[in-house]
């Protein structure tokens, strides 16, 4: 197999997971979120998340939590309000208006959402006489780093939360890649202030070296009630929690879960070097995901090395290209890409 760059869960998990889950794996444990290791795993994220009263649950994947969080904490009558390029409106299949939740799409600016849009869409919504026959809208949905791998500041995701609160709706983050997020040189601040500026998040495990599984932090104790059993009827409640509790222990020990998503990092920016070496021009990240303008036979000629993903046309003969490092990237990997770079 060629040498990928096409996402960053296209690898097994991290070493340090797959050796927990092995010396675990002859002992028994309580199911449905109440094994030993669920329960460290817990502590361990309240301790890194400074929120010593959070709720957290264990999920499977991104989709099933963005799913299941917005559907438990919405009214059957109410939407969620995300920015156009989000991935619960573009890359989830309608996942969450399958439970009858309508995503309320504004404006994108680089994947994010400006905190004057929403402000202005929602000063619109609530002068309008009709609002009652429309979808009220209950939350706001970002991510963290965002699908084009831009980075919200504090300043941002402050003035979105005023907005939220000053309208009392939820403030939800997406965190499937927050740990990418958290790593990159435009991010000023840490995990424990990323947790008092939101009403619910998640702490991606699939993409940051976990074999699957995110935790979802209600990180003032604010889950919804009998959220477990609405975790159940999505279909989202493991059997044998111990499968995202292990894992999740093993992140949160020694500070593993933030060294490797620095790596993916600087593995990033290694690539982003190399790209910039060849006079190819790329989009603006710190984060892991790497957004490349190539030429067709550019793209044609590095792919015969490389696995990478096509994003979207440009114009006739140029197409925006993604390349993604992730925990498990290498220098080797990136000598690979270097060789086809060289030959261009």
């Amino acid at each position: 197999m060629k040498t990928s760059f096409e996402s960053d869960y296209n690898n097994g998990a991290h070493p340090e997971v797959i050796c927990h889950l092995l010396e675990t794996n002859g002992k028994q444990s309580q199911s449905y979120g109440f094994d030993e290791w669920s329960e460290k795993a817990r502590a361990k994220i309240r301790i890194a998340c400074k929120c010593p009263d959070a709720d957290i649950f264990f999920l499977v994947g991104g989709t099933q939590a963005n799913a299941t969080v917005i559907d438990g904490m919405l009214q059957t009558y109410e939407g969620v309000i995300a920015a156009q390029t989000a991935h619960i409106n573009v890359h989830e299949s309608g996942a969450v208006e399958a439970s009858g939740h309508k995503v309320i799409a504004l404006p994108s600016h680089a994947g994010k959402m400006s905190a004057t849009d929403l402000e202005a869409w929602l000063k619109a919504f609530h002068a309008d006489p009709t609002l009652e026959h429309m979808v009220i809208p209950g939350m706001v949905y970002i991510t963290f780093p965002t699908e084009l791998g831009s980075v919200y500041s504090a300043k941002e995701i402050e003035s979105i939360l005023s907005v939220c609160r000053h309208y009392d709706l939820k403030l939800f983050i997406d965190g499937a890649r927050l740990g990418y997020g958290l790593a990159s040189a435009e991010c000023y601040f840490d995990l424990p202030w990323l947790a008092q500026h939101c009403d619910v998040f998640y702490i991606g495990g699939t993409k940051v070296g976990a074999l699957c599984g995110e935790a979802v932090v209600f990180p003032r104790g604010n889950a919804p009630r009998h959220f477990m059993n609405i975790v159940k009827r999505h279909g989202a409640l493991l059997a044998k929690s111990r499968l995202a509790g292990v894992q999740f222990d093993a992140l949160f020990t020694d500070g593993l879960y933030f060294s490797i998503s620095k790596h993916a990092i600087e593995m990033a920016m290694k690539m982003r070097q190399l790209f910039m070496d060849a006079g190819i021009t790329l989009r603006d990240s710190t984060t892991n995901q790497q957004f490349v303008e190539l030429t067709n036979r550019q793209m044609q000629h590095i792919m015969e090395e490389v696995q990478f993903e096509t994003w979207e046309p440009i114009e006739d003969n140029l197409t925006l290209c993604r390349f993604v490092t992730s925990w498990a990237t290498t220098d080797n990997d990136l000598k690979v890409l270097r060789k086809a770079l060289s030959t261009l």
